[in-house]
């Protein structure tokens, strides 16, 4: 069985980040998953044969999706106590893994991020529901734009297993552009110029906890090593008419 992580000062840290969530939109809580975990996770993630579910760059994987059927460990603890004990208190009630993807920037595959807001989900299959758009396939996953008030309900979770700041494509976020749903073009640029933007620097075993609609971005790595990320998403609500969700796992 997988190891339940320690939180520190678990209550105290429980009323900080959600009320860090509300207002910002993210938070970032250091020494959460129990380093031997992060090593098992990584020997299964070095294991894998990159398949038609991975990208790659230079001949070398950067991102793969479908993470918990190709990383059986990562379902463990996508599904633990203490990530549930996170998730749950933020969104309000009980939850669901709807997606999991797996990032590795390096020297290889070291890309920028414009900002921008997570607007898509991955479903099953495509069934046309008044107010999902902008279907899309990527990596033979259906994905699509959903209703802002699905996004409402979600929330991700970034586990890192590397220390990750500035100088290694760590996340930059505009705090509280949650709040103002679906954004158009000119609105992001207003929030650019109006906002000064945060750094999730993050050591190895943290994680960062965020907002779908939060603005955000990446800058390229200053550093050749490794910036990887897995990349939990969760909701708590049921898609209607039909759809489901591609991944779905109650916690």
């Amino acid at each position: 069985m997988l190891e339940r992580p320690k939180i520190l000062h678990y209550w105290s840290a429980v009323m900080t980040y959600i009320d860090k969530i509300e207002r910002d939109g993210f938070a970032v809580i250091e020494n959460l998953i129990d380093r031997n975990i992060l090593d098992r996770i990584e020997k299964e993630l070095q294991d894998i044969e990159v398949d038609h579910l991975a990208s790659q760059r230079a001949g070398k994987a950067f991102g793969l999706r479908n993470l918990m059927s190709a990383v059986p460990l990562t379902r463990e603890l996508a599904n633990s106590d203490s990530l549930r004990s996170l998730i749950e208190p933020v969104l309000r009630g009980k939850a669901r893994v709807v997606r999991t993807i797996y990032f590795d920037k390096h020297k290889d595959a070291n890309w920028k991020v414009a900002w921008h807001q997570d607007l898509t989900i991955a479903v099953r299959e495509k069934i046309d529901v008044e107010g999902f758009r902008a279907w899309s396939t990527k990596a033979g996953i259906t994905h699509v734009q959903p209703p802002v008030t699905v996004l409402e309900q979600m929330s991700t979770l970034r586990v890192h297993l590397d220390d990750t700041d500035k100088t290694n494509g760590a996340l930059r976020v505009l705090p509280g552009t949650h709040c103002f749903g679906r954004l158009e073009p000119d609105q992001i640029q207003y929030w650019k110029q109006q906002q000064n933007p945060a750094t999730c620097s993050v050591k190895r075993g943290g994680v960062v906890l965020m907002r779908p609609l939060l603005l955000h971005s990446s800058l390229p790595s200053l550093n050749p090593t490794h910036r990887r990320v897995l990349h939990f998403e969760y909701a708590s609500l049921d898609l209607p008419s039909g759809l489901e969700w591609f991944e779905s796992i109650t916690v």
